[in-house]
């Protein structure tokens, strides 16, 4: 039987992707820069019954839908899957490997980020003062509360390194908090999602509702992070087992991973016809990718796919009438108009378990789970002994089957390949590419910030 949470969501999960993370003109550039401040969110805030709880939550949706889809742009720009094709400043910092403290990716991102973080603390505090909410409903909504901000901070951390750790509404308090060490902030996050697990529904109705499976996909990524390839390997058998998850199972034909709410997706972004951005002419990545490309494929990226993608390169298209200049011709089409956005799915679990069992040296359990992934995409499967030549396959095959999902840079960082990779690709990569800059206006407006820059900015 669905709870009721499960009910209002299949109503309200249709959520919009704020223009201020990735717009689509030059004017809406300028929004950018000056994301909403957090201390002006408690103005739409009220928690006084159930119903405006459910609003609240619903709010949650929104802010992790802005989150994922610069995430996207931030995993796979940073690195060597992607590059700017256009004019706008805060694209070309990031893909010729020159950001600024003022860029407006990594102001949004940031002022998102905490913006949900002001959303969820405000339900931690308020929830238990409601006398009208059950107690199984407060415990999910506490459960989900806790997995957008453990997904925020392990987004942040991963991306600024150390960050202040708000865990309050206390604006004035709030304000001068200093950063804390990545490590703490990692540490929440474990504590977050295993709050969150077990508390969440198991089987939803679709993918665009958390549950079970997100939390612990999102330990199994998080172990993995952790290089705790024992609890990676746990999390994903459980995963791919359905133990206290929902049966996902591997689509037979990539194309169809592409569609909204396929077989193998755990978590996804939801869209309607109304609010979807990929037909918005302001934002979207449907825009930035298809319409204006402002970001293409970069030729790195073109040629993994093409010699070892398989079914994957369906994800680009080449045009020769678009290459003219420095562009290349090539367009990602991952993200159609209507399409959903896909956080989590099956794959990368099989990718999880993969790399942890190798890690621990089960070298035969680990070939298994790559070579399940090479043949869905129709690419032969190897036979590897060897524990480096395997973990170095299955790098390459996270690059092809996660292009464009905001996973390279991030999984090159935690593996530090970063440089030896890198470096090959531009010269501009320095030891300031390891992470975004603090944004400089949450430096002068927060003093415990003054004189903590990451390096190079």
């Amino acid at each position: 039987m669905k709870n009721v949470f499960t009910l209002f969501r299949q109503f309200t999960i249709q959520l919009p992707l704020i223009g201020a993370l990735l717009c689509g003109n030059f004017a809406c550039e300028e929004s950018v820069l000056e994301p909403k401040p957090v201390d002006r969110i408690t103005d739409d805030l009220v928690l006084k019954d159930v119903g405006s709880a459910f609003n609240v939550v619903n709010g949650l949706y929104r802010n992790f839908a802005n989150l994922s889809a610069i995430n996207i742009i931030a995993g796979d720009m940073s690195a060597d899957n992607l590059r700017h094709n256009g004019t706008f400043t805060q694209y070309i910092e990031i893909g010729t490997f020159n950001m600024s403290a003022s860029n407006g990716s990594a102001s949004a991102l940031w002022g998102t980020m905490y913006g949900m973080m002001f959303t969820v603390n405000f339900l931690i505090e308020g929830l238990p003062q409601l006398d009208d909410i059950p107690e199984s409903l407060l415990n999910e909504f506490l459960a989900t509360a806790r997995f957008f901000r453990a997904y925020g901070y392990f987004a942040g951390v991963n991306t600024y390194g150390d960050l202040p750790l708000v865990t309050s509404t206390d604006v004035e308090a709030n304000s001068e908090i200093p950063r804390t060490p990545a490590n703490e902030v990692l540490q929440f996050v474990e504590e977050d999602l295993l709050f969150a697990l077990n508390k969440l529904p198991t089987d939803p109705d679709n993918s665009g509702m958390l549950s079970n499976g997100a939390v612990k996909a999102l330990l199994a990524r998080y172990y993995l992070y952790r290089q705790d390839w024992t609890k990676a390997e746990q999390y994903a058998s459980e995963i791919i087992n359905g133990q206290n998850t929902a049966n996902y199972n591997l689509e037979s034909n990539f194309v169809d991973v592409l569609s909204d709410f396929s077989d193998e997706s755990i978590l996804e972004v939801v869209y309607s016809a109304n609010d979807n951005p990929g037909t918005s002419t302001n934002f979207g990545l449907n825009n930035l990718f298809e319409s204006r490309r402002e970001i293409i494929p970069r030729n790195e990226i073109i040629f993994e796919l093409q010699s070892n993608g398989g079914s994957r390169s369906q994800m680009i298209e080449f045009d020769a009438a678009l290459a003219v200049g420095n562009d290349n011709g090539w367009t990602v089409t991952r993200y159609g108009p209507f399409d959903n956005v896909q956080v989590i799915r099956l794959a990368e679990i099989y990718l999880i378990r993969a790399e942890a069992r190798a890690q621990q040296n089960k070298l035969q359990g680990g070939l298994s789970d790559l070579n399940r992934i090479r043949n869905r995409a129709g690419v032969p499967a190897l036979n590897l002994d060897n524990k480096n030549r395997l973990l170095t396959a299955i790098e390459e095959e996270r690059r092809v089957e996660l292009a464009f999902e905001g996973h390279r840079w991030y999984d090159l960082k935690r593996t530090n390949r970063d440089d030896a990779v890198m470096s090959a690709v531009t010269s501009n990569w320095t030891v300031k590419n390891k992470l975004w800059p603090v944004p400089q206006r949450e430096i002068s407006n927060n003093p415990a910030l003054a004189g903590d820059q990451n390096p190079g900015y």
